[in-house]
This record gives C-alpha cells, sequence and structure tokens, in this order.
C-alpha cells in the first residue's frame, strides 16, 4: 500500500521536522518514521554489544557507531534518499565519514527490537540493508531472546546465517573474532 502523494516529505521538509523536534526521525523515500525511545533492556543490549566491537575494533580499520548517529544510505545504481538511526553500524569504509553522519553502506548494522518496531526492523529495513548491501545484518530480539544473523551471498540477497535462543554463541563472517554469548547478552 503507498501512501497518497500529499503525505509524502520532501529531504528538506525532513530536515526541518528533525530541527523542531527531540525524537528520533528516519526518511525512507518521502516517509517519515519515528523511532521508540529505547527501554531498559534495549539499552544494556545496546551497550553491551558496543563495548564489546569498540574493544575489538580499536586500533582497527572498522569503527563502530552507536544510536543516535544518521547513515544516508548511498550506493551507485540504488535510487531514493534513506536515511536510518541503526542502534549499532560498523563502518569499515571511513571516507564517508563527514561531521554529522555517514554517507555510504556499513559493513555490518545491528538492530534491537522493541515492540512498537518489529516490523520496520524484520521487513522494512531488511530489504533496505540487502537493496544497499549492507554484508551482514544482525536482529536481535529481547522479546523472544533471539538473535538473528543474515547474509549477503553473491546474488546480493540475505541468507539467515545463524540464530540463537537465549542460549549459545552466534558470531560474525563480517567482523572477525567478534562473537556473542546470547545468555551474557540477554542476562
Amino acid at each position: 500500500m503507498s501512501l497518497p502523494k500529499e503525505n509524502f516529505v520532501t529531504i528538506r521538509e525532513y530536515y526541518e521536522l528533525r530541527e523542531q523536534s527531540d525524537v528520533l526521525l528516519e526518511y525512507i523515500d518521502g516517509v517519515v518514521f519515528i523511532s521508540p525511545s529505547p527501554s531498559t533492556i534495549h539499552q544494556r543490549i545496546s551497550s553491551r554489544l558496543h563495548a564489546q566491537l569498540f574493544n575489538l575494533l580499536e586500533e582497527k580499520e572498522c569503527e563502530v557507531f552507536h544510536a543516535p548517529f544518521d547513515i544516508e544510505l548511498k550506493k551507485e545504481g540504488v535510487e531514493g534518499n534513506k536515511i536510518v538511526i541503526p542502534d549499532l553500524s560498523v563502518i569499515c569504509d571511513k571516507s564517508g565519514l563527514t561531521q554529522q553522519k555517514y554517507i555510504g553502506v556499513p559493513a555490518m548494522i545491528i538492530e534491537i527490537i522493541s515492540p512498537s518496531n518489529q516490523s520496520h526492523d524484520l521487513v522494512t529495513k531488511l530489504n533496505i540493508y540487502m537493496q544497499y548491501g549492507v554484508k551482514e545484518y544482525w536482529i536481535v530480539n529481547p522479546l523472544l531472546n533471539t538473535i538473528q544473523v543474515y547474509l549477503l551471498n553473491e546474488q546480493g540477497q540475505y541468507q539467515q546465517k545463524d540464530i540463537v535462543r537465549e542460549k549459545g554463541r552466534i558470531s560474525s563472517e563480517v567482523i572477525s573474532g567478534f562473537e556473542v554469548n546470547a545468555e551474557k547478552l540477554f542476562s
């Protein structure tokens, strides 16, 4: 289902909205999405993952950024304007870093599901990240205590690489040495 044209917002109007608001707003081809304030468990999980990635990547080629940090997705051959605010982004090509945001495609993105944004992360963002070529997409769901890892295959499609629920370890193909213990993450 598409929205009537009069409900679409220009990129300029989006930036004006951002200036007037304290809420996190994402922009996908003329539609503005409001990101919910993170819950306590969301913050704990995000902090644990960020700390682990930060320590692992210190003094290495890639760098991790946590929300709120704008990612303006740009890839040759893909049209549209998409500004997303992932929970965690691992950026290896730093040429797109500006003072305010990153323009390009992160190597890895981690989203932590909130009750109010499940379909946005599980469907909308999964398809957008796949379209732009994010190599690895992690979906952490504290509602079900699951971690799903999707890896971009040679055809440019996501394949679920692994899933754990409550217990077990899951690792990254893109970030060498990044492994998460689900039991510790959700405790």
